[in-house]
C-alpha cells in the first residue's frame, strides 16, 4: 500500500475554480490506478474521476463531465483534479485514492474539504 496526502481543499463561490492535489508515497506509484471520490455527511462516498496508471485511459462521473479534470504525473508521485465551474453541490469532502486493479481502490488519503457557497 502506499500513503497519499490531499491538499487544495477550502472555500469558493459558485462558478469558481478549485484544484486538488494528492501525493503519493513510495516508489510503485506509476503501477496504481488514481482516483477521487467525495463523501458529503450522511451519504455514501461518491466516485468522481479516475485515471489509470499509465494514464490512457481517464473516466469521470457524469455529474462533472466537462468541469473537472483529472491528471497524474508520475515522475512527480501526483494527481490532480482540476475543478471548475463549481456548483454548491460539489459541496464534499474530496477523497484520493489509489489501486493495484482498476476500479478497486485500497489506499485511501484522509480527504480534504471543498465548500462551493451559492
Amino acid at each position: 500500500q502506499v500513503q497519499l496526502i490531499e491538499s487544495g481543499g477550502g472555500l469558493v463561490q459558485a462558478g469558481g475554480s478549485l484544484r486538488l492535489s494528492c501525493a503519493v508515497s513510495g516508489r510503485t506509484f506509476s503501477r496504481y490506478h488514481m482516483a477521487w471520490f467525495r463523501q458529503v455527511p450522511g451519504k455514501e462516498r461518491e466516485f468522481v474521476a479516475a485515471k489509470s496508471s499509465g494514464g490512457g485511459v481517464t473516466t469521470y462521473a457524469d455529474s462533472v463531465k466537462g468541469r473537472f479534470t483529472i491528471s497524474r504525473d508520475n515522475g512527480k508521485n501526483t494527481v490532480a483534479l482540476q475543478m471548475n465551474s463549481l456548483k454548491p453541490e460539489d459541496t464534499a469532502v474530496y477523497f484520493c485514492a489509489a489501486g493495484s486493479s482498476w476500479g478497486r481502490y485500497d489506499s485511501w488519503g484522509q480527504g480534504t474539504q471543498v465548500t462551493v457557497s451559492s
